[in-house]
């Protein structure tokens, strides 16, 4: 069945590429409503300042997820933040935001794990639909590409290349079911080089970044403090961003997800190459018997110990 959360949360915290404090709540929602953003600091009509999630909404940009309506109202740095409601199976959800990007916290999803995780789902009165592929999909950028292919249920495979040795050759690939994405990704955090963070501020951008919410490398060091959470926590993190950007479709996927080098602009690509293709896929019941392996079914605070 579909859910929302039992009850409100909130989070106050600094708005990665502004700088700007940010206050964001996740409210509950009726079933089929979604997940949707508001506006709080705009002095507009409601109906404009509302930006409903979906893939007509996105709007391509290199170093975040973006969306916007038909008014021109726009929410950035929203993939963290998906990749938690998807990761611990929340469909329906109503965010108020007093600025244009959810704040960062520590980089990564946890803060809204585990704050989801203490007040826990609420099952509603709505079947769960699910996308299925049915055959593959896949979108290309220069040597990066994407592909979504059929499988049984949501899994991720990530493919990175840095040059930085901090960095380096790393893969990953992990079923996405039973609360493995609590459990393995959804600690780790956004990382970059010393030399994109001054790149990035020379240009006005990442001025609310710190050693403390991204993990900064040059060449062969961690410069952020405790260096690593998990060995191959950059490739990890990439998956968790996947994660929040197939969120993007408005419901569930059940197929396999191969990334090399893709960022965000390519997986919201690929997102839009798959619905556009009506023959690529079907819309599938979530049942009992296929309930257990969505990713959101039997999370719970043992899986938050995993990340402590």
């Amino acid at each position: 069945m579909q859910t929302t959360l039992s009850t409100s949360v909130r989070f106050e915290g600094t708005a990665l590429h502004s700088g700007l404090p940010v206050a964001l709540t996740v409210h509950p929602a009726a079933p089929g409503h979604g997940v949707v953003f508001h506006r709080l600091d705009l002095d507009r009509p409601l109906r404009e300042c509302r930006v409903k999630v979906g893939p007509e909404q996105l709007i391509e940009a290199n170093l975040c997820t973006k969306i916007g309506n038909e008014y021109g109202v726009t929410v950035a740095t929203i993939e963290h933040l998906m990749a938690a409601l998807a990761g611990c199976g929340i469909h329906n959800a109503r965010i108020t935001l007093d600025g244009p990007e959810v704040p960062i916290l520590d980089g990564s999803s946890r803060p809204f794990v585990t704050a989801f995780v203490a007040v826990g789902a609420r099952e509603q009165n709505a079947p769960l639909r699910a996308i299925r592929l049915r055959k593959p999909v896949e979108v290309r950028m220069g040597d990066a590409w994407a592909r979504l292919e059929p499988a049984s249920h949501l899994s991720i495979a990530f493919e990175i290349d840095f040059p930085d040795a901090a960095i380096g050759h790393q893969t990953c690939e992990l079923d996405l079911c039973n609360g493995a994405f609590v459990r393995e990704l959804s600690d780790c955090r956004t990382f970059c080089r010393q030399e994109d963070v001054d790149r990035m501020r020379a240009n006005g951008l990442a001025l609310g970044g710190t050693y403390e919410n991204a993990v900064v490398v040059k060449g062969g060091a961690v410069l952020s403090p405790g260096g690593l959470r998990r060995s191959d926590e950059p490739v990890r993190h990439k998956m968790l961003d996947a994660m929040g950007d197939l969120a993007v479709a408005g419901a569930p996927i059940i197929g396999r997800y191969v990334g090399h080098r893709a960022g965000h602009t390519l997986t919201g690509r690929l997102v839009r190459a798959l619905l556009a293709d009506r023959s690529a896929w079907d819309w599938v019941v979530v049942d009992g018997a296929s309930a257990h392996s969505m990713p959101g079914a039997g999370v719970s605070a043992e899986d938050l110990l995993a990340t402590a």
